[in-house]
């Protein structure tokens, strides 16, 4: 049995929202995989002035993406430096935060429940013969290494990108651990939000090696073609080093700009999408069709379609989950800074972790 079906699976999950600064939509289709391990989180209304998007991708089962997209984000609201206006240091810890939660007894329990039918007939099975006292499952919330069969569980092998928009007002910040990806469009012109987290990157390579692992035809380890993901957890286990320093980190990359009104819309996309088109292909498609579709989750929809291999093999044959983000209009005049850039200018976001190089 392969990795692909004789015939893929088109029907497609769609939805569509807004608030007061910005609508969206968004699809997903499993396409010629056997399985779907995409997943994704989208709330317009994180609290009264945030908003929250993401997509998940995920390799080796469906757990770990279907575990981030239910948790992340209630970790981002949880931790204290969310109150205090510091988006970046929450959804960062936030990432780490999952790795730290899917070990341990309740972490094996989630991920069975999350994971395909095996892994749920196993939860099944161990929930007989053992379960907590009643009551504990209603205590200490984030408890999620309380005893059982499983209370040494060190955490998934299989694993999980993590691109993460947040929307704040004015302020757009983009948190990104693996080959996922954030595209903002500013007048037409594609800038990615992102960096594909891949081996061959020298900043990758070397925490790779310094870690103790090798890099074979551009895979981790011989298995894994990307460098940075929550879960997979058996190359995360040197005891001697910190989790950023890891074979594979969970560590998010992070950029952050000011929204203007040259900002027309992001697109958020798992690899399905940018190993068939660049980012500024894909802008330039949700620009032909932003008007003639009756609602963004349509363009999204499109932009599969345009994508899906028509035979099985290579690109246009992954998984794909795209989120579609488009900003309004703004009541109020933009701000001097934002008005006064010249068209011709780069985009050049504040830079919490490294740089962004625009498309040319």
């Amino acid at each position: 049995m392969g990795v692909y079906l004789s015939t893929p699976k088109t029907d497609k999950s769609s939805a569509d929202g807004e608030n007061d600064l910005l609508r969206y939509g968004l699809t997903s289709m499993q396409g010629w995989r056997t399985s779907m391990e995409d997943a994704h989180t989208a709330l317009p209304r994180l609290d009264e002035c945030t908003s929250f998007f993401a997509v998940y991708d995920g390799h080796g089962g469906k757990a770990v993406s279907k575990f981030c997209a239910k948790h992340l984000h209630l970790q981002v609201l949880k931790h204290e430096a969310y109150s205090s206006g510091d988006l970046a240091t929450s959804v960062s810890k936030s990432f780490f935060r999952m790795d730290e939660m899917m070990k341990g007894q309740r972490g094996w329990r989630e991920l069975a429940e999350l994971g395909d039918k095996g892994q749920k007939f196993a939860g099944m099975l161990e929930g007989i013969i053992w379960s907590p006292k009643h009551g504990d499952s209603d205590k200490h919330e984030d408890n999620w290494t309380e005893e059982g069969p499983h209370s040494n569980f060190p955490g998934p092998t299989s694993g999980s990108t993590a691109c993460v928009a947040i929307i704040r007002n004015d302020q757009l910040i983009v948190a990104n651990a693996g080959d996922s990806r954030c595209v903002i469009s500013r007048k037409g012109q594609a800038y990615d939000m992102s960096k594909d987290h891949k081996p061959e990157l020298d900043t990758e390579s070397e925490r790779i090696l310094n870690a103790g692992g090798f890099i074979v035809a551009g895979r981790v380890n011989g298995s894994l073609n990307l460098s940075r993901a929550i879960g997979d957890m058996e190359l995360k286990q040197n005891e001697c080093l910190p989790a950023d320093r890891q074979i594979v980190s969970a560590e998010p990359e992070l950029n952050t700009v000011t929204l203007s009104e040259d900002d027309e819309f992001i697109v958020l996309a798992c690899d399905g999408i940018w190993d068939c088109m660049s980012s500024q292909e894909v802008v330039d498609f949700v620009h032909k069709h932003l008007n003639t579709e009756d609602s963004l989750s349509a363009v999204c929809e499109k932009l599969l379609d345009r994508c899906l291999a028509p035979v099985s093999g290579g690109d246009g044959c992954d998984n794909m989950t795209v989120i579609l983000v488009q900003f309004k209009k703004p009541s109020k005049p933009a701000a001097t800074s934002s008005a006064n850039q010249s068209s011709s200018e780069e985009m050049r976001p504040n830079k919490l972790d490294g740089p962004i190089n625009p498309l040319k």
